[in-house]
């Protein structure tokens, strides 16, 4: 069973198209999973977004690796 946390943030492409962030903690160390072969545009709510789901997966990241 998979029980790993992400984070998703929305930003666009460099064509303007919808796409996400990921971001989740893998053996301790936070992940962030950009849109294939894209481009990662965020308008500055989506950074704050970003940087929110970074601290959380920091967090998660070491609790876990503490464990």
């Amino acid at each position: 069973m998979n029980t790993r946390k992400e984070w998703s943030v929305s930003c666009r492409d460099i064509a303007g198209r919808r796409r996400d962030l990921t971001v989740f903690v893998s053996s301790g160390r936070v992940v962030l999973v950009s849109p294939p072969g894209e481009t990662a545009v965020l308008t500055p709510l989506d950074v704050g977004r970003l940087r929110a789901a970074l601290r959380d997966a920091v967090v998660d990241a070491s609790v876990t690796h503490e464990q």
